[in-house]
């Protein structure tokens, strides 16, 4: 068992719950574990510590003491339909967030679907995962970490931190930050639908309208980022006037990347 550590409520996000521990292995396994457990909707859990953190598609994610690692669970958030657009929702949040630690608008811009940059460099990793429960309900997680006093150094990309930026921001103003955020966007997401999320998003879109490299499972496709659709799928124009559109894949700057 971890150690259970105190941890207040946050004003600016009414309704939700908090547990922070000293360390755990994935607060996104924790997360799902209690909604395996019948605990309920908006539960944050937090970790100092992370041993086994991962990111997108199974990847080992650095998680040392100092940066930000929390989870989020929510039950049946919105239409199963429009699920899809929760890491997008997430993106923005967290965007907001990082503005509102830092003092400086603008400073995230996002990478689709919701990798945060500076320059482009990542800061932040986002992973949604969703899981059907036995009463038929859908438990969605979604898992925020952001490198606030330290970055790995990855062998593709390059990442940084806030302290390395110029700004000295601790992880759990960050995260006072984060929950307001995304309380916000999630009621905003679901009163007025997507719209205003992807306006915001598209404010802050790297490289729209430039050429881009997106990996997809069986092939790899290059062309010009054109928008974000109203589900939050990339559109990608092709040469020759074609284009697609594209629900999950990896974003590429540059050349193309070594397999």
């Amino acid at each position: 068992m971890s150690a259970l550590l105190a941890f207040g409520p946050v004003p600016q996000a009414p309704g939700f719950r908090f547990e922070r521990h000293a360390a755990l292995p994935s607060t996104n396994s924790a997360a799902m574990e209690a909604a395996r457990a019948g605990q309920g909707d908006r539960l944050w859990v937090l970790a100092d510590q992370q041993t086994a953190g991962r990111g997108r598609r199974g990847r080992s994610w650095s998680s040392p003491v100092g940066n930000l690692f929390a989870s989020v669970l929510l039950i049946d958030p919105g239409p199963r339909a429009r699920i899809g657009e929760l890491p997008l929702v997430a993106a923005v949040a967290l965007a907001d967030a990082v503005d509102r630690a830092v003092g400086a608008f603008g400073l995230a811009r996002l990478k689709w679907p919701n990798d945060l940059l500076v320059g482009e460099a990542k800061l932040s990793g986002i992973l949604l995962e969703a899981e059907p429960l036995a009463d038929g309900r859908l438990a969605v997680v979604c898992g925020f970490g952001v490198n606030c006093v330290t970055h790995p150094d990855p062998e593709h990309y390059a990442a940084t931190d806030l302290a390395a930026l110029g700004y000295r921001v601790e992880a759990e103003g960050m995260f006072a930050c984060l929950a307001g955020s995304l309380a916000h966007w999630l009621d905003t997401w679901s009163r007025s639908g997507f719209a205003p999320v992807r306006s915001a998003w598209l404010q802050r879109a790297l490289r729209l309208g430039e050429e881009i490299t997106v990996r997809l499972p069986a092939e790899e496709l290059v062309g010009r980022f054109k928008d974000i659709d109203p589900r939050g799928q990339l559109v990608l124009a092709l040469a020759g006037g074609q284009t697609r559109t594209i629900s999950a894949g990896d974003v590429f700057f540059g050349p193309r990347p070594e397999r």
